[in-house]
């Protein structure tokens, strides 16, 4: 008759002799082992930074050396010892599995959960995605020799544009000097900062990534200030010319009541003063 057994902590228990078997399974941590953040579900995009997160996650758990390991074979006559040690494998590779699973988007899942093990799953991501990854690097580079500002955009806001593909490329594997990243970030400054580019490729001195940034904010403070208070002047000229229109109109119209009084003196408007010109004598024939 066969008996059942189960699995304690260091390993299978025959539960008729006591006897506890030493098997590959492990005990996902724990207790004094702080567990990773579980990574965001996985769609499409950023198969890398997804692979490492899940990667280190699954650390933490213990499981990350199924994602290497083929399956134990049982062999043709396996004593208890063998049977006991496989199905431990398997539990823990069933763990390592669906923890990969989980992290897959609903129609992901759908797709991958037939693996039939954890390294079987891992691989297949590899395959299908890291090609995909490989393609990115045309697509990163491409994408920094495209890059321009404009005028319509902050330049700070374009900048955090800039070093988010100085990222991007980085994260391929590819490396920028700094000093070429201040140079192409000078280059792509907007139309308007014509002359601020010609004054910063004239530096001798070499800057830093950051101190150029730092640059680029108090310059672009300056302009936002200057340009207020070009707006602000501009108002307060247009306030006043409307003044002076209405000003003259209200002064056409006591010139006109006035000869309509006095038809024998035309008042003038001159500047502020008012001169009074006798009307010229009709000449008669």
């Amino acid at each position: 008759m066969a008996t059942s057994e189960t699995i304690s902590e260091s390993g299978p228990v025959h539960p008729s002799s006591g006897t506890v078997y030493a098997t590959p399974y492990v005990a996902p941590a724990h207790g004094s082992v702080e567990l990773g953040e579980r990574p965001e579900k996985f769609n499409e995009k950023d198969f890398k930074r997804w692979q490492q997160k899940m990667l280190f996650y699954l650390t933490t758990l213990n499981l990350a050396r199924f994602l290497q390991e083929d399956a134990p074979d049982l062999g043709e006559n396996p004593d208890r010892q063998t049977v006991a040690a496989v199905d431990a494998w398997k539990h823990s590779d069933f763990l390592c599995k669906n923890y990969i699973l989980n992290g897959l988007d609903n129609a992901l899942y759908n797709v991958y959960s037939p693996m039939v093990n954890a390294k079987a799953l891992w691989e297949s991501l590899e395959r299908k995605y890291k090609t995909e990854d490989a393609g990115s690097k045309k697509f990163v580079v491409g994408k920094f020799l495209d890059f321009k500002m404009v005028d319509s955009k902050t330049v700070i806001s374009q900048v955090q544009e800039f070093q988010l593909i100085l990222h991007d490329i980085h994260a391929e594997g590819m490396v920028l000097g700094e000093s070429f990243q201040v140079a192409a970030l000078i280059e792509k400054l907007p139309p308007t900062w014509k002359d601020f580019k010609n004054y910063l490729k004239h530096k001798r001195k070499e800057m830093k990534l950051e101190d150029l940034i730092v640059r680029l904010m108090i310059e672009e403070d300056n302009r936002q200030s200057e340009k207020k208070a070009d707006n602000y002047h501009q108002e307060v000229k247009a306030n006043v010319v409307e003044q002076e229109f209405c000003a003259i109109i209200l002064i056409r119209r006591v010139c006109k009541f006035r000869v309509l009084l006095f038809p024998d003196v035309l008042p003038l408007y001159l500047g502020r003063l008012f001169v009074r010109r006798p009307l010229a004598p009709l000449l008669e024939e």
